[in-house]
């Protein structure tokens, strides 16, 4: 006969083994929840994709630059590997944290089977095959508590995998809707693209009446950008498939072009202003996101003989400028608002440089920069 202070041990383990149990499976559904299914920017903090996220992120340019120092076009391959690989990663680390959370309640219910579970490694295929509907049969609940975990397990798989997936087609959609803007500005701003590049394109090919209308559509790219980005972050990794194109490079393209519309050149302007307050706004909030806020000079971050030589273009494309001294003190002012954020989201996310966005250091001369522009 078995004495009460005999069965302690194992009813402290079986309590334990529930209980840690039950934790794993509230973390990995209460990521899923945040991550997937809450379509606003939620706290990382009990958020376990979100600090593999930034931890991965944050080795992987390193990586890449170690492995790649010479060779953009493999480095760029290698940095667009990231947000594929990691979401895969993702939907794999919550199917296991699932099976191992209600392996770990199973197990805790061992004597409720038959034949009775007398490993935790049993416990967690038996889960596996619940949370993936297989029910191979070598082993069976019993008792009602395992019959009614055993098809919450079942539920939970279920259910996360028709959340995934969606999830899945919904990334998928949001990054091409974004790309295919990404490509129209392209076009329009030459390679690699900037803001001058932009309006002096589209002053030599005499589409300056498009212009507002280009902006117009801005908005409703710019806004789409935050929505999404805000709610679901992991489309912020995922790099444009054309070389010196990106998201970030883009925003900051068409806030360039809006800010030199606005102060130094003679044309009508309102879709500029509205796209501004727009793209300004979105710069914000996902650089408070990503934690990259950060303050720069008055300036803006660009000198006044930069500002000079992109007048002098301007210009010759045919362009009428304003009194040069006035539009650069207005210039600086309003670049000094959102130039900050998109610089600091450019290094983040370490997109190729360009003429006035991103690492500038890495690109030789200002006579290069107008020479690629053209």
């Amino acid at each position: 006969m078995e004495y009460p202070a005999a069965k302690r041990p194992r009813m402290l383990l079986s309590f334990f083994s529930i209980a840690v149990g039950l934790l794993i499976i509230a973390a990995a559904l209460n990521d899923v929840f945040q991550s997937v299914i809450v379509p606003r920017a939620v706290g990382r903090r009990y958020r376990l994709s979100a600090h593999l996220l930034r931890r991965t992120w944050y080795l992987w340019p390193k990586l890449a630059w170690r492995l790649f120092p010479r060779d953009g076009s493999r480095r760029e391959d290698f940095l667009a590997a990231f947000a594929p690989t990691t979401l895969v990663t993702l939907i794999a680390m919550w199917g296991v944290l699932l099976a191992l959370g209600f392996g770990g309640v199973l197990f805790g219910l061992r004597d409720e089977f038959s034949p009775r579970i007398n490993a935790y490694g049993t416990a967690v295929y038996f889960a596996s095959t619940s949370l993936l509907t297989i029910g191979y049969g070598d082993i069976v609940p019993r008792g009602g508590w395992a019959r009614f975990l055993s098809m919450c397990a079942g539920a939970s798989g279920l259910g996360v995998l028709s959340i995934t997936t969606a999830f899945l087609f919904a990334t998928f959609g949001a990054f091409q809707q974004r790309e295919a803007f990404v490509v129209l500005v392209g076009s329009r701003a030459g390679s690699p693209p900037s803001g001058v590049g932009f309006l002096t394109i589209s002053a030599y090919a005499d589409l300056g009446g498009d212009i507002e209308h280009l902006m117009r559509d801005a908005q409703s790219w710019a806004s789409i950008v935050m929505e999404t980005h805000l709610a679901y972050p992991m489309l912020a990794y995922f790099r444009s498939s054309h070389e010196h194109e990106s998201w970030i490079g883009t925003l900051g393209t068409l806030l360039d072009a809006a800010t030199l519309m606005m102060t130094t050149i003679e044309m009508p302007c309102g879709q500029a202003r509205m796209f501004y307050s727009i793209g300004r706004h979105c710069a914000r909030d996902l650089a408070h996101l990503f934690g990259v806020d950060s303050v720069i000079d008055h300036a803006g971050g660009v000198h006044r003989d930069e500002f000079e030589r992109a007048c002098d273009r301007l210009s010759a494309a045919g362009l009428t400028l304003k009194n040069r001294d006035e539009a650069w003190q207005h210039f600086a002012t309003l670049r000094s608002t959102y130039a900050g954020h998109v610089n600091g989201l450019a290094r983040l996310f370490d997109i190729p440089p360009l003429e006035w966005v991103g690492d500038r250091s890495l690109i030789a001369s200002p006579h290069v920069v107008k020479d690629a522009v053209h």
